[in-house]
């Protein structure tokens, strides 16, 4: 075999491996002077196999989950689409964690804000206990400002998610409103806490003597989503309340539990727990 022969076969071996790459960074060029968002598409609908076996099959597969399926290479040689969309969500997820929340989405929906004893994001990551306790000014200042003996008080809180909250607050607040001024209950002043964990809400439950107490918490985010939020719901919340006794709804978010209905839901539940006196195991055992 000569050398012309030879670089024949590795030009040939080149371009068979890199035909896939070619393919898929359609989406990366550069169009008028914009580049296409690399994380617009949805991870569902992406399928970069060459002659798959049952093609059909696997989209069905991969329409139950984010997960990166279906990407054909991997380990060090992934395609340049597939590294491009890995970095572009590691570095939304980065961006939910430390981003604080906008100032405008607490306007829109009427929170006022407090924090905890957490001076900062990175205290608030080294020190969760922090994140559940208040200093005694903001205490007083929590009592004076909200309604005290609600029957229902919700709070939100940015948690390890500033991006949950923003996307999905201003859906789940209004139904969940509805549902309990309906169910006749007395709701309280809803707030926002900065650096909260789950445990605010017991310290705000016992500040306000709530009976039921929710907080809207904004979760860690991954790969798949970076805009999740839980609700923690508790029947008669005190600091160092059994974490069994509270009720989760969690994975609220477009491509999860969408947001009107996790209100909705919630609402129902918080009927429940308020004509039961119960949360958690003890709201199951009632059932």
């Amino acid at each position: 075999m000569n050398d012309t022969e030879l670089m024949k076969i590795i030009r040939e071996a080149i371009a068979e491996a890199t035909k896939g790459d070619k393919a898929a960074s359609k989406c990366t060029c550069v169009c008028d002077g914009e580049v296409e968002d690399i994380s617009a598409y949805s991870l569902r609908d992406e399928f970069n196999i060459p002659n798959p076996y049952n093609k059909e099959e696997y989209m069905r597969l991969k329409a139950k989950t984010d997960a990166r399926l279906g990407v054909w290479r991997c380990g060090p040689r992934p395609l340049t689409k597939t590294t491009l969309r890995l970095r572009a969500d590691n570095a939304a997820a980065m961006d939910a964690v430390f981003n604080d929340v906008a100032q405008e989405c607490l306007d829109r929906n009427n929170l006022k804000a407090y924090q905890t004893k957490c001076d900062s994001k990175e205290t608030y990551l080294t020190r969760p206990d922090l994140g559940r306790v208040f200093d005694d000014e903001t205490a007083a200042q929590i009592k004076k400002d909200c309604v005290n003996d609600p029957d229902v008080q919700i709070i939100v809180s940015d948690g390890l998610s500033s991006s949950a909250v923003e996307a999905n607050i201003d859906a789940v607040l209004p139904a969940l409103f509805n549902g309990l001024k309906s169910n006749g209950l007395k709701v309280g002043t809803p707030i926002f806490v900065k650096y909260g964990r789950v445990g605010a809400e017991d310290s705000v439950a016992k500040i306000l003597n709530a009976k039921v107490t929710v907080i809207l918490l904004g979760e860690r985010p991954g790969l798949a989503t970076s805009s999740s939020l839980s609700a923690y719901c508790v029947y008669g919340g005190y600091p160092g309340i059994p974490e069994a006794n509270r009720t989760v709804v969690s994975n609220i978010h477009k491509n999860g539990t969408p947001p009107v209905e996790a209100g909705a839901y919630i609402a129902e539940l918080c009927e429940q727990m308020y004509k039961k006196k119960a949360s958690g195991l003890d709201l199951k055992a009632t059932n």
